[in-house]
C-alpha cells in the first residue's frame, strides 16, 4: 500500500481535483443560471432552455477536464462508478481503485467548500440552487433509480465502445462530455442527473438533505457494471485495454494497460 501510494499519488490527487474543480463548476453555472439574483432567468424564462445551457456548460467542463494535463494522466474517471467498473474489468489495482475512490469523495467535498467560500452558502442553498444537490423528481425515487441506471449504462457502454478503439480512443472526452450535457438535458428533471455517488455525496453532505441519497450510490455503478458485462459479453475481456478516457498522449499510465495491443477488430 505504501509503495503504491508513493509512487501513484500524483494520479490520487489529480482525481480529487478535477472532482473539486467539476463541483465548483456546476455551483458557478447553476448559480448563474438559476438563481433570481442573476439577470438570466428573467432574460430567459424557459426552464427546459435553462437546463440546455446548464447541460452544455457541464458538458464543456467535462471535456476539458478530460482533455487537460491532468485528466490525460488519470485517465479523468472522476467518479467511483467508473473506477470500480474498470477494477471489476481487471485494469486497474485493488490499492490504485481504493484510492481513487476516497480521493473523488475527498475531491467532491473539497470542491464544495470551494464554492461555498466564492458563492456564500446564501446563494448556494438558495432553492433554485441547493448546493446543487441530486434529488427524485415528481415520480419519486424507484423512477430516478431506474433512470440513473439507464443512464450510467449508456455512458459506460459508449466509453468502452469509443475508448477501446485505438482509432477512435482520442475522441472519448468529447463523446462523454456530449452525453453529459445530453442527460442534464433531458433526464435531470428525473433524477438530478448524476451517475456519480461523490459528486452526489458531496452536494448532499453541504446541504444536509439526504432524500434518497441510496439511489445515488446504488444505481450509478449497477448501470456501468451492467454495461460493463454486456460490452465484455460482445467484445471479450481481451477488448478492454485500458481505463483512460483519454490514451493518446504522452503521459504515464499506471493501470493494467494493453492500449497498442491491436485486438482482433482493429487487426481486421
Amino acid at each position: 500500500m505504501h509503495q503504491t501510494l508513493r509512487q501513484h499519488w500524483p494520479e490520487y490527487l489529480i482525481e480529487a481535483a478535477g472532482l473539486g474543480l467539476f463541483m465548483i463548476s456546476a455551483c458557478l453555472f447553476v448559480a448563474l443560471i438559476e438563481h433570481p439574483a442573476s439577470p438570466l432567468p428573467q432574460a430567459i424564462g424557459n426552464p427546459s432552455l435553462r437546463r440546455v445551457l446548464i447541460g452544455i456548460a457541464m458538458g464543456l467542463t467535462a471535456i476539458t477536464l478530460i482533455y487537460s494535463p491532468w485528466g490525460k494522466r488519470s485517465g479523468a474517471h472522476l467518479n467511483p462508478a467508473v473506477t470500480l467498473t474498470f477494477f471489476r474489468l481487471g485494469k486497474i489495482e485493488p490499492w490504485d481503485a481504493l484510492f481513487y475512490v476516497i480521493f473523488q469523495f475527498v475531491g467532491g467535498v473539497t470542491g464544495m467548500a470551494v464554492a461555498a467560500l466564492f458563492l456564500h452558502s446564501p446563494v448556494l442553498s438558495h432553492p433554485a440552487v441547493n448546493f446543487v444537490a441530486t434529488l427524485p423528481g415528481k415520480q419519486g425515487a424507484v423512477v430516478a433509480f431506474v433512470a440513473e441506471a439507464a443512464i450510467s449504462f449508456g455512458l459506460m457502454l459508449t466509453v468502452l465502445l469509443v475508448s477501446n478503439s485505438q482509432r477512435a480512443n482520442r475522441y472519448t472526452g468529447l463523446v462523454a462530455g456530449a452525453l453529459v450535457a445530453l442527460y442534464i438535458t433531458l433526464e435531470a428533471p428525473l433524477s438530478g442527473m448524476s451517475m456519480n455517488p461523490a459528486r452526489s455525496f458531496a452536494s448532499a453532505m453541504s446541504a444536509q438533505q439526504w432524500t434518497a441519497i441510496w439511489v445515488y450510490f446504488t444505481a450509478p455503478l449497477l448501470g456501468m457494471l451492467g454495461a460493463a458485462a454486456l460490452y465484455v459479453r460482445l467484445k471479450g475481456a481481451a477488448a478492454v485495454l485500458c481505463c483512460k478516457l483519454h490514451h493518446e498522449n504522452g503521459q504515464r499510465c499506471i493501470f493494467r494497460c494493453r492500449y497498442g495491443v491491436k485486438t482482433e477488430g482493429e487487426q481486421a
